[in-house]
């Protein structure tokens, strides 16, 4: 329990000091049904708690070190793949290559939905509201990236910047 707690606390931790909402973000254009900024760190602490509750039930389902092992593999993918979203997004600034990142963060979700189920249905269900959430933001995802793309890199402002200085 207290691996699961642990899990859920820093990763939200994490994702909550990698979220710098400044100018930057304020000023991209989201889509109409974005929902507002408060809603997302109780909707992660929601998902993540659930997330938690079902690796408990997990751990407790599995019958042998193998059972245990997969469980193990599962969450620590998902940390992963969960935890490189914020920073691609938020502090390289690049919603394109988040987008893209987005994948193996959906997949990781499925598969925890998925494999889970041998170990406890309830942990496998309690999975939904992160899958579901996770379709959802890649959803925005996508929205953010067409309605603001394409996202240059640093040497290309650089360049650019140099150029306009030297036209005015």
């Amino acid at each position: 329990m207290i691996v699961a707690v642990v899990w859920a606390v820093v990763l939200g931790g994490l994702g909550g000091m990698l979220t710098k909402i400044g100018p930057w973000y304020r000023d991209l254009r989201k889509p109409a049904w974005q929902p507002p900024d408060w809603l997302f760190g109780p909707a992660w602490t929601i998902i993540l708690g659930l997330a938690a509750w079902a690796m408990v039930l997990s751990w407790e389902g599995a019958s042998d070190d193998w059972g245990r092992r997969v469980i193990i593999m599962l969450y620590a993918a998902n940390f992963v793949f969960h935890f490189l979203w914020s920073p691609l997004f938020f502090t390289l600034k690049r919603p394109d290559w988040a987008l893209v990142e987005v994948v193996p963060l959906w997949l990781s979700v499925l598969a925890l939905c998925v494999a889970l189920r041998q170990f406890s249905e309830l942990a496998s269900w309690l999975i939904v509201p992160y899958l579901v959430w996770v379709s959802f933001a890649a959803c925005l995802n996508i929205a953010i990236v067409y309605l603001n793309g394409p996202f240059p890199t640093k040497e290309i402002i650089t360049h650019e910047s140099e150029r306009n200085l030297h036209e005015v």
